[in-house]
């Protein structure tokens, strides 16, 4: 899996949280996430070979580029959060929650 279980929430490889944006439609194979959006909230990045497992999808960004998806939800990061285990992108705007497993 591209991610593992840490602190009740997901955690990238790196151990930053990931999270959930309220606006993408589960399942929809896309992120609503882009431009300055997505500078602020990095994708998950999927590569080439990645491919759906279980849990696991990967969706197609409008630029191209490919990211992990968690039950049908695509995964980010929170450019704000300095270290392993930090959460300040939980409940940003209303929108943006922690990814739980």
């Amino acid at each position: 899996a591209p991610a593992t279980a840490a602190g009740g929430v997901l955690a990238g490889a790196n151990g930053m949280t990931l999270y959930v944006f309220d606006r993408d439609t589960a399942g929809s194979g896309k992120s609503v996430c882009n431009g300055p959006c997505a500078a602020n909230w990095p994708p998950l990045a999927a590569a080439t070979a990645d491919a759906a497992s279980g849990d696991w999808s990967v969706v197609t960004r409008d630029d191209g580029t490919r990211q992990w998806a968690y039950k049908g939800r695509p995964l980010y990061y929170w450019a704000k959060d300095a270290k392993p285990g930090d959460k300040t992108g939980d409940g940003v705007n209303g929108v943006w929650h922690a990814a739980t497993p």
